[in-house]
């Protein structure tokens, strides 16, 4: 029996700590939402400052309104064409006839740029540097490939028989045709040809 008294009773809410609870809630609402009496600070305002002399003084000439200015006769606006739509200026009338002027109607410039004179750039090189192969007696060998077949070559060689090595480096090589022609850097870029 004294188990069932002590377990109804720890069940029910105990009224001390829900009376503490809702007067901490009270208190919490009051303070936050209670309009204050205090006025806000002005922000970044500057420091007020005292009054001077000079301030005290006003000379009564800076006083004087002049309105017999107002009664002045105001100028002209003569022949003004204005169309506040148009937000280009004023076109400019043509020349009329005899004047020595530029004609009235010129033709506008060809927009197309002039052709490159000379004849036209080397094709790119269509090889793509896939690595670098260094061995103690070979030395460095870089590894090229069209996405079908690979080709080596050391500083100076020609590979696939169209193409001059002329330098390696750690992520690039440079190239050039053998005529001395459209010399290009080659990054290495050649990973997209594995698996084709």
């Amino acid at each position: 029996m004294a188990t069932d008294t002590h377990a109804s009773s720890s069940t029910r809410p105990r009224p001390w700590l829900l009376i503490a609870l809702g007067t901490v809630l009270a208190l919490y609402l009051v303070v936050t939402f209670w309009p204050s009496q205090r006025a806000p600070a002005a922000v970044n305002a500057p420091p007020p400052r005292a009054p001077t002399k000079a301030d005290a003084t006003v000379d009564p000439e800076d006083l004087h309104v002049r309105l017999e200015a107002l009664k002045d006769a105001r100028p002209d606006p003569g022949e003004v064409d204005r169309d506040p739509f148009r937000f280009q200026p004023k076109a400019q009338p043509p020349p009329t006839p005899g004047t020595g002027g530029p004609p009235a109607f010129a033709p506008p410039p060809d927009p197309t740029p002039a052709p490159p004179t000379g004849p036209p750039p080397p094709p790119p090189i269509p090889l793509k540097f896939i690595g670098i192969v260094e061995g103690r007696s070979v030395g460095k060998v870089a590894a090229f490939s069209d996405c079908k077949r690979t080709f080596y070559g050391r500083e100076g060689d020609v590979v696939d028989g169209r193409y001059k090595l002329l330098k390696i480096g750690v992520e690039s090589v440079t190239m050039m045709y053998p005529d001395g022609r459209g010399q290009q850097t080659i990054r290495l870029s050649g990973q997209e040809c594995i698996g084709k």
